[in-house]
């Protein structure tokens, strides 16, 4: 049986305050994750999630009734569910956000950002989205992978924005960050933390090998077909055991498979 999420502390850096907008997509809700130094009141906020004023007034509250107050808010990337709110909590709380891409005080690959004598390091992990990033907790081992990884199931690569050989060369990448035990555990944007980065990593990898063998078959099969056709019909049939729900998200992921496997020549 699947353990709800309720968010909570994570390690002794990361506390998550999980906002209420569950679904299929979502899992138990979107996770917005406050950072801070031991003995610091300054705190950053990373992903303050979809516009729900209710969420981010639990955010605020939960920061200034340990006397603290939010320093600069950092976005994962910029889907609805993790960064609609970016603007209205930067009102809130008059601190700067920092993400990926265009639009904001870009981060530099490796930069190590310092608030409060909290390091947080910006790791580039694209493929999930185009501007997606983690942020490395080096005190605490702990990776904050947004939708890259999640705490339950697996994530979409979407398909035109997201890239499957980005993805998959992102994984590799925090594959080799738990390999030198430079990551021990991660923070998701959805779902639970994950107490076994190196396992996780591997199986998702594994994952996505076993859907591209899949995906490659069912091609194979539909020659006639035309490519979003042929999407249709890889859906049904490799992610019959996927909830109905979440098959247009799927769908994303075959057509950023399809797009692999040509480019691969196979």
């Amino acid at each position: 049986m699947t353990v709800p999420w309720e968010g909570g502390s994570w390690s002794p850096r990361a506390w998550c305050q999980l906002c209420p907008n569950p679904s299929p997509m979502t899992l138990d809700g979107t996770n917005t994750w406050l950072l801070r130094e031991p003995g610091s009141d300054q705190v950053v906020v990373v992903d303050p999630g979809p516009l729900v004023e209710e969420h981010l007034q639990a955010v605020l509250d939960r920061v200034r009734s340990e006397g603290h107050r939010v320093a600069l808010t950092l976005l994962t990337h910029r889907h609805w569910d993790h960064a609609e709110s970016a603007g209205r909590f930067a009102e809130l709380t008059g601190a700067p956000v920092r993400a990926v891409g265009p639009g904001h005080d870009d981060l530099a690959a490796g930069e190590t950002v310092r608030v409060g004598g909290l390091e947080v390091v910006a790791v580039p992990t694209p493929g999930h989205t185009a501007d997606s990033v983690s942020f490395l907790l080096p005190a605490d081992d702990v990776l904050l992978t947004g939708d890259t990884v999640l705490g339950r199931g697996t994530t979409v690569v979407s398909h035109p924005d997201g890239e499957l050989a980005a993805y998959l060369d992102s994984l590799e990448r925090i594959a080799r960050m738990t390999g030198s035990g430079e990551v021990t555990s991660i923070a998701p944007g959805h779902g639970p933390g994950v107490p076994d980065a190196a396992g996780t990593v591997r199986y998702y990898l594994e994952h996505r090998q076993q859907r591209l063998d899949q995906v490659r078959a069912a091609v194979a099969r539909h020659p006639e077909l035309s490519r979003s056709a042929l999407a249709d019909a890889v859906v049904a049939e490799v992610y019959a055991d996927v909830p109905r729900e979440v098959w247009p998200a799927a769908r994303l992921s075959v057509l950023a498979q399809l797009d692999y496997l040509v480019a691969a020549g196979s």
